[in-house]
């Protein structure tokens, strides 16, 4: 190696782009891994519903539910109202889902515990299936903590009923019950329409407008001024025009 390629004199004036440094000393984007365990099938069942046919309709399940978030949560990214205004009833339905399966949860593990002189511990797969979830939007990953309190839920009933705690009757009662509030939950994304409008927009009288209107309602006052949207309802942050770059419909 010649002493020119050592020099430190030279080696000094080698020029360093400021943007460079900045870039460097930044830390790099966050990646993460997001894994769904579930331990029994009713529960599995619920990740991909069922495809309809002539015998059968279709049931929704969470990935279905996510493929109808996505253009919801890029309308609501560029200021479309009717996407804040569906975001609301998602929040809701999915609390709800979840309040009503707690009460149930919390009742059928009530009468595990009554007997005194019996411990209880619900039933566990020896084979849990894990599912790797990747998801755009936190509605999306709400889902999919629903379907792990369903499957808690399966698991508590279905023990209950093996030690003649709840007959079979209440305990197949109980699971479609939840089972219905949970697709309800799944369907809630349903009737939202991509029509590209914004706020400012909803107040004129246009054709997009119109649309909008005719097919989705009259927007609530509180959504229109921007006083009520979901607590997870994303920063308003893509131009409209390039929302159909982001959304594959």
């Amino acid at each position: 190696m010649s002493t020119q390629e050592l020099d430190p004199s030279r080696l000094a004036q080698t020029p360093v782009r400021s943007d460079q440094t900045q870039v460097e000393n930044l830390p790099g984007a966050l990646r993460g891994v997001v894994t769904l365990t579930l331990e029994t099938r009713q529960a599995q069942r619920m990740v991909k519903g069922r495809p309809g046919s002539p015998d059968k309709p279709a049931i929704i399940g969470l990935i279905g539910f996510a493929n109808l978030l996505r253009a919801i949560w890029h309308g609501a990214r560029v200021d479309d109202p009717y996407a804040d205004w569906w975001l609301v009833k998602v929040h809701e339905a999915l609390h709800q889902a979840d309040q009503a399966m707690q009460v149930q949860f919390e009742a059928v593990e009530f009468s595990l515990t009554a007997i005194e002189a019996i411990s209880v511990t619900p039933g566990r797969s020896v084979r849990p299936v894990r599912t790797l979830l990747r998801f755009s939007n936190p509605y999306a990953y709400r889902g999919a903590q629903l379907i792990a309190a369903y499957d808690r839920l399966v698991r508590t009933v279905l023990t209950a009923q093996h030690i003649g705690v709840m007959v079979r009757n209440d305990a197949e009662r109980l699971l479609a019950l939840s089972a219905r509030q949970l697709r309800h939950a799944f369907l809630s994304p349903m009737g939202y329409r991509l029509t590209g409008i914004t706020r400012p927009e909803l107040s004129q009288e246009t054709a997009k407008q119109a649309q909008a209107q005719a097919s989705m309602g009259e927007v609530p006052a509180e959504i229109l001024s921007g006083e009520l949207r979901a607590p997870h309802a994303p920063v308003r942050s893509i131009p409209a025009s390039k929302l159909t770059q982001h959304v594959k419909l």
